[in-house]
């Protein structure tokens, strides 16, 4: 590690969620919300998916991650935890940039639920068309 932090911070965002991550040198425990991960995220899929970071750039065994997450559902979350990880890996060491970038693991997923409309029962679905 050549420009390691001590404790380094990253944000992550997906949908309407917002996770706030707190890295640092560790034995590899991962807790949300002050709840250990397989507890907070029951479903399989989102677990990965928060895991995925820490594995592809080989630190799972040696950071304790910290996260503080709100908004959306479990999927979205996971998504946004997902992301504030990769940045604060980023900060802790800057290294990882090419493993992040390649896994792209730093880029947010901009997809939102498009709002409803005004005359429209949901963002696109119009009236029912009756012929008589």
């Amino acid at each position: 590690m050549a420009t390691a932090v001590e404790e380094a911070l990253g944000t992550g965002r997906r949908k309407t969620s917002v996770a706030r991550v707190r890295v640092k040198s560790g034995s590899g425990t991962v807790t949300v919300n002050k709840r250990p991960l397989d507890e907070f995220f029951r479903i399989e899929q989102d677990r990965r998916a928060v895991l995925q970071v820490l594995e592809a750039c080989e630190v799972a065994d040696s950071v304790d991650v910290a996260i503080r997450v709100h908004g959306g559902g479990t999927t979205g979350q996971a998504g946004a935890c997902r992301q504030g990880i990769a940045r604060a890996l980023l900060k802790h060491d800057s290294d990882l940039v090419e493993k992040l970038r390649e896994g792209h693991f730093l880029t947010r997923d901009s997809r939102m639920k498009e709002r409803k409309k005004y005359g429209r029962h949901g963002a696109r679905r119009g009236t029912q068309f009756s012929k008589r």
